[in-house]
């Protein structure tokens, strides 16, 4: 259990939720309960199959807050809220933003920046954890352009010139990942990001990763009333979860590439774990996939202290958080969208 931002998140996969007198109890299946007010709170998040009573479902439309169910693993189950929730302003002002390229850019731009940001971080940390084993110089001439990019980010006020830059950064950082790989270097080599299909095994997991974390941040958004079809860097498709997109843009390099690059350091996954296809596809088999979302749950359940909010959350809430943020900037609380910059 967690409250953040006047939202109560309930983690506990054996929860059940219900009513007494003007608080939500927590029931667990130890007998532990615990019994929070519901006055001060906007949302409640559920990570349960178990539910809510229809009395506390009642209470929280009554009063306005949504209530919000979700798989243990973060998959987006259903929501409920009041008739004046205000998930419908909130969303009209999000597709308003959408359709104006400049308030757009001004969003896209905080998340381009903490991509870039937490890109730096990677490296970095590659370059502090282990300078005896690679070329320090290669890396922190990649570190020093990032570094220039994100301070040219600023001065930035229209999606393609942001896109440019977004896409240079990309470059250089991609250019040295396969420099962080560090064991089993034979076999895991990478050359070049590719994605439809993946064509070598470090592709192979940077995609699955990349596919996860969308998912976990389309759940995000919806769970706190935004659209994760309608984003502001990625523009409007067909089937596209452009939001989701977005979100996942600032969270990419931390959640998703640095797992793949301890996955393979540690020698937690092998070559064998892989199919390759007759087009060249490269795929993880059964058994790799197993190992990676095994892997990747535990990573979601570590601690850490979060950058902004400064309170101890599970990585795993981080979507979580980031959508509340950018749900409370879209309703005019903040002056700009604080994204995730890792340190």
């Amino acid at each position: 259990m967690k409250k953040l931002l006047n939202t109560l998140f309930v983690l506990t996969p054996d929860s059940y939720l219900s009513l007494k007198n003007e608080n939500v109890v927590i029931h667990t299946e130890d007998g532990d309960n615990r019994m929070i007010p519901l006055i001060g709170l906007e949302s409640i998040l559920c990570f349960s199959y178990k539910g809510a009573s229809p009395e506390l479902i009642g209470k929280c439309v009554q009063n306005n807050i949504a209530i919000t169910f979700l798989t243990p693993n973060g998959a987006f189950l259903a929501s409920a809220t009041g008739k004046s929730a205000g998930n419908v302003l909130l969303r009209k002002e999000q597709y308003k933003i959408s359709d104006d390229l400049s308030r757009s850019c001004e969003i896209a731009k905080y998340m381009t920046l903490g991509k870039i940001y937490n890109s730096r971080y990677c490296i970095d940390r590659t370059i502090r954890d282990h300078s005896m084993r690679i070329d320090v110089e290669k890396l922190k001439k990649a570190e020093n352009c990032l570094q220039t990019v994100c301070t040219e980010l600023m001065d930035i006020s229209d999606l393609d010139s942001l896109r440019g830059e977004e896409g240079n950064a990309a470059r250089e950082y991609f250019n040295v990942f396969n420099d962080m790989i560090l064991n089993q270097k034979e076999d895991f080599i990478f050359s070049e990001r590719t994605r439809r299909p993946p064509l070598d095994r470090v592709n192979a997991m940077l995609s699955f990763g990349y596919t996860l974390l969308t998912h976990d941040c389309a759940a995000a958004m919806e769970s706190v009333g935004l659209d994760s079809y309608v984003g502001f860097m990625h523009r409007d498709r067909p089937g596209r979860m452009s939001g989701a997109l977005d979100l996942m843009e600032e969270l990419r390099c931390i959640f998703v590439d640095r797992f793949v690059l301890t996955l393979i350091n540690n020698k937690s996954i092998a070559p064998r774990n892989f199919n390759i296809s007759e087009n060249g596809a490269v795929l993880l088999d059964d058994t790799g996939r197993k190992i990676f979302l095994t892997a990747w749950q535990e990573r979601k359940k570590e601690v850490i202290t979060h950058p902004f909010l400064k309170e101890k959350v599970q990585w795993g809430l981080v979507p979580y958080i980031q959508a509340l943020l950018l749900a409370r900037f879209i309703r005019g609380d903040y002056d700009a969208y604080p994204a995730f910059l890792w340190k």
